[in-house]
């Protein structure tokens, strides 16, 4: 079968994707070549492919994170050799193809026990992971933390990891379906619905107090009722914007002492150390079974047809391209 590449022409809709053959030069130095067994979608793709995140021409191939297995090495490069099944997560973009030159260092061995697909569907999501609840807030023993999307790709690994961590976790889920399913995975509680109450239903599960931290990927209206359910001195984590852009939030939202961040795991990964630090610590995850579910899979050429399903919100879970 023809190696392909997704090029997207111009910022807008699915109709912007365009499929093409795909012949890859050999790795350069420093480089090696991966054939791609899996690749991962995440709502970044959305925000790349709609100029919500510009890239810096067109036409271009996103796509942040893939597994597979290494196929050629580069000049002085010693530390992969063909055959040794690998993963990598973060900037630059460009999984978006059946195989890829990518620069040594941002690969990551794979063990035996992750196989490639949920570590295509996984290792972004747990490096974000890891970023939310060991580095913008410190999760541990007695935390409570509300976690929106509960069932979705991140959603499910910050409950599983959020509940390693001895932590309290409440979750907010669109149907009862998803509800199950994030019940599943650990929360503590669940928010059924888009137009429930969250405000009123989080101080009723936290005694009136509110919650430490709330990790929001939802985004429109839904940050400010993030706030309003932290507790005094806590701190509200603002991740996406799945519903819409968000509205200026007025400074005192955050009294009494409370506080907003705005992470970029793309950011984070930027230097390489603390690259590493996040893809070891979600592998190590992925080991104790921290991982997404696989809501779908796609062939690489339906690659419009994955992204009209992410929007849509149906799947629980992550969605995978296959080369």
């Amino acid at each position: 079968m023809t190696d392909q590449i997704v090029f997207l022409n111009a910022p807008g809709d699915v109709a912007q994707f365009r499929i093409e053959d795909q012949y890859p030069d050999p790795p350069g130095t420093g480089e090696i070549k991966i054939r791609h067994h899996a690749i991962g979608t995440n709502f970044l793709d959305v925000y790349h492919r709609k100029g919500i995140y510009p890239l810096p021409s067109y036409p271009a191939v996103i796509g942040a994170e893939a597994a597979g297995v290494v196929e050629a090495t580069g000049p002085d490069v010693t530390d992969f050799k063909p055959g040794d099944r690998v993963a990598y997560a973060g900037p630059p973009v460009g999984a978006y193809c059946s195989t890829r030159n990518i620069a040594a260092e941002r690969v990551v061995r794979l063990p035996e026990t992750v196989s490639a697909k949920p570590a295509a569907s996984s290792l972004l999501k747990g490096m974000t992971a890891y970023l939310l609840l060991k580095k913008i807030h410190d999760v541990g023993d007695g935390s409570t933390v509300l976690i929106h999307a509960a069932a979705g790709g991140l959603g499910s690994i910050l409950v599983r990891w959020a509940k390693s961590l001895n932590a309290t976790v409440i979750g907010t889920v669109s149907t009862s379906q998803k509800a199950a399913l994030a019940k599943s995975y650990g929360a503590d509680h669940l928010i059924v619905g888009r137009e429930a109450d969250i405000e009123g239903h989080v101080k009723q599960f936290t005694s009136g107090i509110g919650v430490d931290v709330a990790y929001d990927g939802i985004g429109g209206e839904m940050l400010i009722k993030s706030i309003r359910s932290v507790r005094p001195f806590g701190k509200a984590v603002t991740i996406g914007q799945a519903a819409g852009p968000i509205p200026p939030v007025p400074v005192e939202e955050l009294r009494p002492g409370k506080s907003l961040s705005h992470p970029s795991i793309m950011a984070w990964c930027a230097d390489i150390g603390r690259y590493r630090e996040a893809a070891h610590a979600a592998i190590r995850a992925m080991e104790t079974g921290i991982v997404s579910e696989i809501g779908g899979e796609y062939r690489l050429a339906d690659v419009a047809n994955a992204h009209e399903e992410m929007e849509a919100g149906r799947s629980a879970g992550s969605i995978l391209l296959i080369p």
